[in-house]
C-alpha cells in the first residue's frame, strides 16, 4: 500500500505536514532564478534609458539575460501555482500562533502576485515601450527584498519559538 493519498480529502488532510518533492524544487528554483535575475536586473534601467533614448549601447547581453530568466520565473510560477492549487498546504501549519499563520499566509501570496505580476510588465515595458509598466516592474522589483526578508524573519523566528517549520521545505512530506 502506497502513503501517498488518493481522493482530495486524503491530500488536504497529507498537504498540511509539508510540501512534496516538486513544490520544493520549484520554491529553490525559484530562489536561485529570482537572485541571478535581480543581480543581472541591476543594469537594466541605464539599458532601457538609454535604450528608449535611441543612444547607443554596446552590452546588451544582460539585457537577454534578464529577459529570458524573468520568463523562466514566470513559467515556473504558473506551474508552481497550479501545483500548490492541485495540492494545497498550509501556512505555517504547525503553528499555534495565528497571527504567523496570517501573516505567513499574505507573506507567500504577495510572493506569487509580484513574481507572476513581474514579467508580463517587464515584457509590456521592453517590447513595447510601456513607460508605465517599466514602473510598475521597478516598483515591484523593490518590494521583493522587503518580502524576502519578511519571509526568511518569519522562518527564523518560528524557530525561536521551537517551530521547526523550515524542515517543511527543505524535507518533503513522505511519500510526494
Amino acid at each position: 500500500m502506497t502513503d501517498t493519498p488518493i481522493s482530495p480529502h486524503e491530500r488536504a488532510t497529507h498537504a498540511r505536514h509539508g510540501y512534496s518533492s516538486l513544490q520544493i524544487t520549484y520554491h529553490w528554483s525559484i530562489v536561485v532564478l529570482v537572485a541571478v535575475n535581480w543581480l543581472v536586473g541591476q543594469g537594466m534601467e541605464e539599458v532601457y534609458l538609454k535604450r528608449e533614448a535611441g543612444e547607443y549601447f554596446a552590452q546588451w547581453g544582460p539585457a537577454f539575460v534578464h529577459i529570458a530568466i524573468g520568463v523562466a520565473i514566470f513559467l515556473t510560477m504558473i506551474a508552481r501555482l497550479v501545483t500548490r492549487l492541485n495540492r494545497p498546504v498550509e501556512t505555517a501549519g504547525d503553528s499555534k500562533h495565528k497571527i504567523l499563520k496570517l501573516l505567513g499566509w499574505l507573506n507567500h501570496w504577495a510572493f506569487y502576485a509580484v513574481l507572476l505580476a513581474m514579467p508580463p510588465l517587464g515584457v509590456l515595458a521592453w517590447f513595447f515601450a510601456a513607460d508605465w509598466a517599466a514602473a510598475a516592474h521597478s516598483f515591484l522589483a523593490w518590494t521583493l527584498p522587503f518580502l524576502i526578508v519578511l519571509h526568511v524573519g518569519g522562518a527564523v523566528l518560528h524557530l525561536i519559538l521551537g517551530e521547526n517549520i523550515i524542515r517543511r521545505i527543505v524535507r518533503p512530506t513522505a511519500g510526494t
